[in-house]
């Protein structure tokens, strides 16, 4: 067996914004610990690309635009508003209030929304 993700942390010089980030975008509400376990799809899809030289972890979201809207509402910004990559997903990108790296992948139930 190869060895599994264990555990992701997000950074930023104000911890506590990107606990309330997280669960005002996300639902996903920290602890007192700042710990939080969100949903994972398993087996976890990872990819090895070129560029840009940076991680990106992708949350699955029911509607990428309305997700990306929250997500400027709640202080982030966005790299590339909605888009269709065809006959493979639907994606939005975007960086949380400390600039780390994220995306979205527009979902259809349990599965990603193909167009």
């Amino acid at each position: 067996m190869s060895n599994p993700i264990v555990f992701i942390d997000f950074a930023g010089p104000d911890d506590e914004a990107l606990g309330r980030f997280y669960a005002s975008v996300f639902g996903w509400e920290p602890d007192d610990a700042g710990q939080f376990s969100p949903p994972v799809v398993a087996p976890l899809s990872c990819a090895i690309r070129k560029d840009p030289a940076e991680k990106r972890v992708y949350v699955g979201v029911p509607d990428v635009t309305a997700s990306l809207s929250l997500i400027e509402e709640s202080g982030g910004t966005i790299d590339v508003p909605r888009f269709e990559v065809p006959g493979v997903v639907v994606l939005g990108l975007f960086r949380d209030p400390a600039g780390n790296p994220m995306g979205l992948v527009e979902m259809d139930g349990d599965s990603p929304r193909v167009p």
